[in-house]
């Protein structure tokens, strides 16, 4: 649905986006993390034809975003970081005025802007001033006027940006209520988003794609291994060599101790389930399993990782095993 190869900005000699390579899918939410300053914003801009790329190409729907823009934009929903409301019409009128311009049929616009309405929950808001609404509301008008002539393709800069708890719990809930019907790219720093919203990732950082992949695939990857946390209670005898001598096991950490129980970082070979092998070996000894659970590094811990200088290098060439996809660094195309 979203193709973008070998992307590039520059102002000057500044360059803002360099070399970026991605896909989305049809009905897929596509998370684009980066720090402040990453690029994130002239992406989303260029992918809209706000403006254009210095080098590379991007489509939309199968329609040059650069080549055929009209045909390209009337198939792309837009929010941008600040909603670009009217303060003195009403959220009915501005939708109306939004709806024209998008090119919704005159027949169509009455159901069409009830149906928008309903599902972005600002029904009750309709003859409400835009410059009066709430923060929260303000960003679901915003929303309305992007899907206004259901467009295939949402871009989401920043969407919950400036949200309190209960309306970035709401906007969430919405935007994962939009996919498959829609392809979504949202655009964020906030790690949360990721990890509770979208289906994979493209980490962005200075301008170039240090990652594409799905969450839960990026953590298993860069951790190198497997690991699990199993906390014992072997009264005063030592747990340590019965549990570092069980195959597969490359390394043993006491974690945290107290009273006799011990918490242990127990990593393996990747692959290889010890699961069973760790709770017999407690078992057998007659020690108590208070606790065995997978460790699994956070989203802060991968965004870390590929967003700090001395990181890059080897994350970006990392590679998954099994079926998983690899790390893709910037200048591939991946495929999902």
């Amino acid at each position: 649905m979203i193709e973008v190869q070998h992307l590039t900005k520059r102002y000057g000699r500044f360059t803002a986006v360099e070399d970026v390579s991605f896909r989305v899918e049809r009905g897929e939410i596509l998370g684009f993390l980066g720090p402040n300053g990453a690029g994130k914003t002239t992406t989303m801009r260029i992918l809209t034809g706000y403006m254009p790329a210095t080098e590379g190409k991007a489509t939309v729907a199968g329609y040059d975003v650069f080549d055929q823009p009209i045909e390209a934009k009337r198939r792309t929903g837009y929010l941008p970081e600040t909603p670009p409301l009217y303060p003195d019409m009403t959220v009915r009128e501005y939708l109306t005025f939004v709806s024209k311009i998008s090119g919704v049929p005159s027949s169509e616009r009455r159901n069409r802007l009830q149906t928008v309405m309903e599902r972005t929950r600002i029904a009750d808001m309709a003859n409400r001033m835009c410059g009066k609404l709430s923060k929260g509301y303000k960003q679901r008008v915003g929303l309305a006027q992007a899907l206004i002539h259901n467009p295939d393709v949402l871009i989401l800069d920043e969407p919950t940006a400036g949200l309190d708890p209960k309306q970035i719990i709401e906007t969430r809930k919405l935007i994962k209520e939009l996919a498959g019907d829609h392809t979504i790219v949202l655009s964020t720093h906030i790690l949360p988003e990721v990890s509770q919203t979208c289906q994979r990732v493209v980490i962005i950082n200075k301008g170039k794609v240090v990652a594409v992949d799905t969450p839960e695939n990026l953590t298993s990857r860069l951790r190198g291994s497997e690991a699990m946390y199993v906390q014992v209670d072997a009264g005063h005898a030592s747990a340590d060599a019965a549990l570092g001598g069980i195959g597969g096991v490359t390394r043993v950490q006491r974690a945290d101790e107290r009273d006799g129980v011990v918490g242990y970082e127990i990593q393996s070979e990747r692959g290889h389930d010890i699961r069973r092998a760790l709770a017999q070996t407690v078992v057998t000894n007659g020690w108590g399993l208070l606790e065995l659970r997978p460790m699994r590094l956070s989203l802060e811990d991968v965004f870390l990782s590929l967003t700090t200088e001395d990181a890059l290098a080897s994350a970006a060439g990392a590679e998954a095993g099994g079926t998983g996809e690899t790390v893709q660094t910037a200048g591939e195309v991946p495929h999902a």
